[in-house]
């Protein structure tokens, strides 16, 4: 008998011990599954990118302008008019990069009866920078802000006040995990200006097809050229690609550059007549497909800063 109760004690803690791990394990499963997280519809990928780096799992995104398709222009589907109907917040960039007051973001919000309240623009408190059009005349803001890494700053700071405001119980959670992505562009900014100012002075000259890279030329001090300002004309005119000929001849940029989303046959023309080499492609209105060396918004900063200066530096 005695022999019996030896060998049955050992069985009942394993019973037991088996017991509270499946109940534990139930009470986890049962955590994940009551884990609220929050709709959010963002307008393209480079802010869903910054959402879900800033949300983390208390955030589910639905992106409305994908990779490879223009953001100026875009035709939304009818999955994007239920996303910003369920949506607690739409967080897009401003600056006209969605086609403005009367473009095709703002008909979607109407439609789906949202209010003010609902929309969060990251260029919020930004000094806009502006292109002219072919006539000299028509100016529009240029919404490229996110290629330069202070303003990429200014719009996660907006990101995270945006998260806060719409699902305060977790705001301690958004800040501490906002604090590191933060420093990251903090130290992207401080790799911009020493690879600029490693380039030699008279070699500081950014040759693009568009005009994207207005902000980020102007705060670091790289002289522009390019063919065509307001990506939305008819590109690569025989008038612009003159114009642009001209300039590379003049300046004598090292390398010219193309982008990632537009057809590079008029920058090839460029290069034909000049003689100057394409050195590389540039990100600008997307970041990369998950794989690619740009697929989150850090390193599409951080590969074409590379670019830009071992291009003119070479």
């Amino acid at each position: 008998m005695r022999y019996f109760r030896l060998l049955c004690f050992p069985l009942i803690i394993l019973i037991i011990t088996i017991s509270l791990v499946a109940c534990s394990s139930n009470n986890d499963d049962a955590k994940d599954e009551n884990t609220e997280s929050i709709l959010v519809v963002t307008s393209f990928t480079l802010i869903e990118d910054m959402v879900q780096h800033i949300g983390g799992d208390y955030v589910k995104t639905h992106n409305l302008v994908p990779t490879g398709t223009d953001p100026h222009e875009y035709e939304p589907l009818p999955e994007d008019t239920k996303a910003i109907t369920d949506a607690e917040a739409i967080i897009y960039n401003g600056f006209n990069l969605e086609g403005g007051e009367d473009g095709w973001l703002a008909k979607m919000v109407d439609t789906a009866g949202k209010s003010e309240d609902d929309l969060f623009e990251l260029m919020e408190g930004a000094e806009p920078m502006y292109l002219s059009g072919e006539d000299g005349q028509k100016e529009e803001i240029n919404p490229h802000t996110f290629l330069d890494p202070v303003l990429g700053l200014h719009m996660a700071e907006n990101v995270l006040e945006a998260l806060i405001a719409i699902d305060p119980d977790h705001k301690d959670e958004y800040r501490e995990r906002a604090e590191g992505y933060f420093a990251e562009l903090e130290d992207i900014d401080q790799e911009y200006e020493k690879k600029i100012n490693d380039i030699p002075e008279e070699d500081r000259i950014l040759v693009t097809s568009e005009r994207a890279y207005q902000y980020m030329a102007d705060r670091y001090g790289l002289e522009e050229g390019f063919i065509w300002q307001i990506d939305t004309e008819e590109q690569g005119t025989p008038e612009q690609i003159k114009s642009l000929v001209e300039f590379v001849n003049e300046t004598k940029p090292p390398v010219l550059f193309v982008e990632s989303n537009v057809d590079s046959r008029a920058m090839e023309t460029v290069s034909q007549e000049t003689g100057v080499d394409i050195f590389g492609t540039l990100y600008s209105d997307e970041i990369g497909d998950p794989g690619e060396e740009g697929d989150t918004y850090v390193k599409f900063l951080r590969y074409n800063i590379e670019q830009i200066h071992e291009g003119l530096t070479e």
